[in-house]
């Protein structure tokens, strides 16, 4: 039997396998298998992780477990937040307010302080500035809300990859991100330069070429990567 094949039930509370309840036991709640087989699942002696065979990883209770992304999974003890090992010990020795999933190795985890940063799979720093938000890395950049309340964009080292600061930010996705100034949003390259000059109430990213914008009418319209309004919905 492959992992990949457990689905779990609307309720979220019991896996399936063609459609054959698994395990013999109905759980509070359960999440997806996260490769390599391993889901977090929570009965009433609390919450842990079990393999695709149904067999608990380790003893320990926790408040809440989360999924294994890049081998680490985020679980909550006490009120602190820290990452598990595929053996179901800590991944490091710290505890923060709230941690995220490891996406490309890294992580964005918010401390005591109410500031984010990321870590590495050791639980190591990846810069010494405090943010007030960082999203997660996608190819290697991060959107990240700095104290002063401006968005830029960071590669792995923390540094900022062009001199543009801007009200909100989206991720790069075929090398376009979204971006909000003072007259509102609009698409920017890789670089932080806007690709046109006209301002939207709402935009998407760019899906093969073309994005969903809604104007200040609250009109919808479809643009190509020029800016070009090519329909009207």
């Amino acid at each position: 039997m492959n992992w990949k094949e457990i689905h779990i039930s609307s309720d979220k509370t019991t896996f399936f396998h063609n459609d054959i309840p698994m395990f013999g036991k109905t759980f509070t709640e359960v999440l997806k298998f996260h490769e390599p087989g391993i889901a977090p699942v929570k009965d009433a002696s609390g919450a842990y992780h079990i393999d695709w065979m149904g067999n608990e990883l380790y003893a320990e209770r926790y408040e809440r477990t989360f999924g294994f992304y890049c081998n680490r999974a985020g679980v909550v003890q006490g009120g602190s937040w820290f990452h598990l090992t595929e053996k179901g010990v800590s991944a490091y020795p710290e505890n923060y307010a709230w941690v995220g999933n490891y996406q490309e190795n890294s992580c964005t985890v918010r401390n005591q302080n109410k500031r984010y940063f990321h870590i590495d799979l050791t639980g190591k720093r990846l810069y010494d500035q405090d943010y007030l938000y960082c999203g997660d890395y996608k190819d290697g950049v991060s959107c990240v809300k700095k104290l002063s309340g401006k968005w830029i964009h960071i590669d792995v080292e923390g540094s900022c990859i062009n001199d543009k600061e801007f009200l909100a930010l989206g991720v790069f996705h075929k090398g376009f991100a979204t971006a909000k100034d003072s007259n509102g949003w609009f698409h920017i390259d890789f670089n932080g330069n806007e690709i046109y000059t006209d301002r939207y109430l709402n935009i998407e990213p760019f899906y093969n070429g073309f994005a969903l914008v809604e104007g200040f009418d609250q009109s919808k319209r479809i643009i190509d990567e020029s800016g070009v309004c090519i329909l009207t919905i």
